[in-house]
């Protein structure tokens, strides 16, 4: 029975020009497939087989990291349940020539052992705390388990809500793309890796057209899978400006899959995300937005008090308390 530590796996990236944004920087979505990437070398180590994404909690970009930075994430498996796992990750970067390295961001997921038809799995492993810290990541984690399942619980219900309550919104793009075999890892699932870079590209096309200005992703609040997506099927973003800031703004986003024969679609997860107006001597104001309709207003109201939290939990990541 291994402890947490002996669970850690790190997986090492140089940012080349390939990996960066419009800005040079790292980009958002690619970052999040690195560390979902990561989380899921930890959890099928000790699963001994396939898993899947099930929730990310919140992900704050402290900073941003540039071409030629050294990216270092470590994932550690917290908690196991009967088929699923906790993963902590923590990502650090590193300018060679400072030698200096900065926590960037760190996050949470739990992933679910699956079997070759995507069925949960029973996961035949536990984990032992080797001290009194280890002891309290585990407790830590399982609150987090306990808590998501409680928030989850209508998963289902979830999964067969497709039409937006809300309507339409003003500043809205909806974008398609049809899933491939190699955006699976193994079996016929998507990879939720995969799946985060396109919803970041969503998000990203929808602030770039309003603002008509250069902008690096900053945050994606906790996000939650209530249906899978296989390779063959329709992937539908329905991405809406829901909140401006001075410089920031908050676009929401809805995942649905649809079925190419059956026409069936299923919502998969909505996401929030924060993007920012980014130069080289840094954030610059947006161009200002007023809600117009009553739905617009409802999001509006929704999106302000996601950032005060945002506000709350950034500066307790910095101050070291992810």
């Amino acid at each position: 029975m291994p402890s947490i530590r002996e669970t850690a796996l790190e997986m090492v990236q140089l940012v080349l020009p390939e990996h960066a944004n419009i800005r040079g920087s790292l980009y958002g979505g690619l970052a999040m497939n690195w560390i979902t990437t990561a989380a899921t070398m930890a959890a099928m180590r000790l699963a001994r087989g396939s898993v899947v994404l099930g929730s990310m909690d919140d992900l704050d970009f402290l900073h941003p990291v540039g071409i030629g930075d050294v990216v270092t994430l470590r994932a550690q498996v917290e908690y196991v349940g009967r088929a699923s796992l906790e993963v902590g990750v923590e990502v650090h970067s590193e300018q060679p020539r400072e030698g200096v390295r900065r926590l960037t961001t760190a996050s949470h997921l739990a992933m679910v052992s699956v079997d070759d038809a995507g069925r949960p799995r029973p996961v035949h492993a536990t984990i032992t705390p080797a001290d009194p810290a280890e002891e309290g990541v585990l407790d830590a984690a399982r609150r987090r388990k306990a808590e998501r399942e409680r928030l989850l619980a209508d998963r289902r219900e979830q999964a067969a809500r497709i039409e937006d309550q809300d309507g339409g919104a003003t500043h809205a793009v909806e974008t398609v793309r049809l899933v491939f075999p190699e955006d699976a890892v193994l079996g016929t699932m998507m990879f939720a890796g995969r799946l985060m870079m396109h919803l970041d590209e969503a998000a990203s096309l929808l602030a770039v057209r309003y603002c008509r200005c250069p902008i690096v992703t900053a945050s994606i609040d906790a996000l939650a899978f209530y249906a899978p997506i296989r390779i063959g099927e329709i992937v539908i973003f329905q991405s809406a400006l829901n909140h401006v800031g001075r410089s920031s703004m908050e676009i929401g986003v809805r995942v649905l899959a649809e079925h190419p024969l059956r026409g069936v679609r299923r919502h998969t997860c909505t996401a929030y995300l924060t993007m920012v107006h980014v130069e080289a001597d840094g954030a610059k104001p947006v161009p200002p937005y007023m809600p117009r309709s009553d739905a617009e207003h409802r999001r509006w109201a929704a999106a302000e008090a996601r950032r005060a939290r945002r506000q709350i939990r950034r500066e307790r990541l910095r101050a070291g308390g992810a």
